[in-house]
């Protein structure tokens, strides 16, 4: 265990390099940090960092630069994140306020977080499993066609087209709305297929061949996995980030929705703020960079998880604080759709 002395240099390391992108030499840490030793002692405490392994030495005669293990160090020890200021605040009640529907808010939650963080940006649809019914709307289109609108508390809204139908009449599909509605609002999308069940004995032999039409698309539409839908954002930050590997191994990785998701997946309790440094992000190509993530819900129920994914020399206290409130916002604008 570190002392507070050397927690201190290595928080100073930490800071120069990420500001710089320059090796840190003790002269320059004595120069610019009031740390309260002389520079032979810094230097004695860089050389246990060192030999402890949070820090190394990219050249012969360079400074040091933060390891992996330092990294991981200095964000555990963080007193606290930093704070966004209020014109920061207001701009994301403002710009995240103006969204209409989910898949608006989901589009500019991830540009507003990648512009905060300059970092590419990653948000995750709500789960549906974890949604309820909102209301449900029936929609003539033609004699012959219904559009059904499925709504979740989440914003979350969904839209299919039936066609082929028998001619149906306005009183019909109003029916079958109103049928649908007291059946349906409330209730866990999980349990929609058992509350429709016993809705075709109530229905009219006339209307029958309508409501199966109906109740066969709303089904499709709830066992469509949409919690495996991510959006990114930010992907042009990469050509001004640095990374031990390669551009192209980072570009590979983020093209996989798959691997992004097992790797938010993996963040731990979702209602937590989490980060994850180099070889802690499990797949390889990810190994030079970090990502930093947060649960977003409504109230005390997490719905899916946004991040961000940077190199490992990425300013942490600010993109841990920008991932957190974007978060909560979102949480926030949910609640209020």
């Amino acid at each position: 265990m570190l002392d507070d002395r050397k927690l201190a240099v290595l928080r100073a390391i930490v800071e120069d390099y990420v500001s710089t992108n320059e090796p840190v030499g003790s002269k320059a840490l004595s120069d610019r940090h009031t740390l309260g030793v002389s520079p032979a002692t810094i230097r004695n405490d860089m050389v246990s960092l060192e030999e402890e392994g949070y820090i190394a030495q990219p050249h012969t005669s360079a400074g040091r630069v933060p390891t992996d293990k330092g990294y991981r160090l200095f964000v555990d020890r963080l007193s606290t994140v930093k704070p966004l200021s209020g014109a920061e605040r207001r701009a994301i009640e403002t710009f995240l306020g103006g969204a209409v529907d989910l898949d608006e808010i989901v589009g500019r939650t991830v540009r507003l977080l990648a512009q905060l963080t300059r970092q590419v940006a990653v948000v995750q649809y709500p789960s549906l499993t974890r949604s309820s019914v909102q209301h449900v709307e029936l929609v003539p289109l033609a004699p012959q066609r219904v559009m059904m609108v499925l709504i979740t508390d989440t914003g979350r809204v969904e839209q299919r087209v039936i066609d082929g139908l028998e001619p149906v009449n306005e009183e019909a599909v109003e029916s079958l709305r109103q049928m649908l509605n007291r059946a349906l609002v409330g209730k866990w999308l999980t349990d929609v297929p058992t509350a429709v069940e016993d809705l075709p004995a109530q229905i009219a032999p006339d209307d029958r061949a309508l409501a199966a039409a109906v109740l066969s698309v709303l089904l499709e539409s709830l066992v469509e996995r949409h919690e495996e839908k991510i959006v990114l954002g930010g992907t042009a930050n990469l050509a001004a980030m640095d990374f031990s590997a390669s551009l192209r191994e980072v570009l590979e990785a983020l093209e996989e929705n798959v691997v992004l998701l097992r790797l938010l997946g993996e963040m731990g309790d979702p209602s937590m703020l989490t980060v994850r440094i180099g070889a802690e992000n499990s797949h390889e190509g990810l190994h030079s960079t970090s990502i930093v993530s947060a649960g977003y819900g409504i109230g005390d129920q997490p719905l899916a998880k946004i991040g961000v994914v940077g190199p490992t020399r990425m300013d942490y206290p600010g993109t841990m604080g920008a991932v957190r409130a974007v978060a909560r916002y979102l949480g926030q604008i949910l609640a209020g759709q």
